[in-house]
Order: C-alpha cells, then sequence, then structure tokens
C-alpha cells in the first residue's frame, strides 16, 4: 500500500507562485508514475500535470503548460509542482496521484491507484 501525503498549498494573489509537495511512501517510488489532478467547486477533478518513473517523461494540460512544472526526487519519495503566473482560474483542491507502470493514459483518473487528500490551493484576483 502506498500513502501520499501533499504539503503547500495556500492562498496566493494572480500572478504569484506556488510549490506542492507530495510525500510518498514506500521502496519502490522509482516505478511510480506520478500525476496531479485539480478539482475546482462544482466541477470534476481533471487532469494537470504527470511524471514517469524515471523523471525522464512528462505531459502537461494545456491550461497549465508553460506556467507549471512537475518534477520529482526519487531518493527522497517526493514530487513536486511548480506553479508560476497563477491564475484566480487555477483555485481548486490539488491531488496527487501515483500507481505503478509505463507512463501511458496518465491523463485519466482511472490511471491511478493511489491518491492523497488535496492540499487547496486559492488564488484571488
Amino acid at each position: 500500500q502506498v500513502q501520499l501525503v501533499e504539503s503547500g498549498g495556500g492562498l496566493v494573489q494572480a500572478g504569484g507562485s506556488l510549490r506542492l509537495s507530495c510525500a510518498a511512501s514506500g521502496r519502490t517510488f522509482s516505478e511510480y508514475v506520478m500525476g496531479w489532478f485539480r478539482q475546482a467547486p462544482g466541477k470534476e477533478r481533471g487532469f494537470v500535470a504527470a511524471i514517469s518513473g524515471s523523471g525522464g517523461s512528462t505531459d502537461y494540460a494545456d491550461s497549465v503548460k508553460g506556467r507549471f512544472t512537475i518534477a520529482r526526487d526519487n531518493a527522497k519519495n517526493t514530487v513536486s509542482l511548480q506553479m508560476n503566473s497563477l491564475k484566480p482560474e487555477d483555485t481548486a483542491v490539488y491531488y496527487c496521484a501515483g500507481d505503478y507502470g509505463r507512463f501511458w493514459g496518465v491523463r485519466r483518473m482511472e490511471r491511478y491507484d493511489f491518491w492523497g487528500q488535496g492540499t487547496q490551493v486559492t488564488v484571488s484576483s
């Protein structure tokens, strides 16, 4: 069983930056595909970014491409999401997700078996 714990959310003004982190338990973290999803009030949870086990492959939603950067540190069992140029529409609960296997179907929620509890990000205008 893998446990994921997010941190780093908060309140920021539009144009500002935040860095989310997700700490994972388990000894085979480098074999996990990791993703970030978000859910705004009244909306479905949607894909933000994903990274392969080695960190060599990444994918981003069009809405965050060029502003957000996903990265991982396999020695520390962590994955991060650096969010720059934040907009009010980025306001949501952000969830870290993970699963074993290859870098495929990473935009689909059902791809992931393990989820964190979420961290709130609020961007004020």
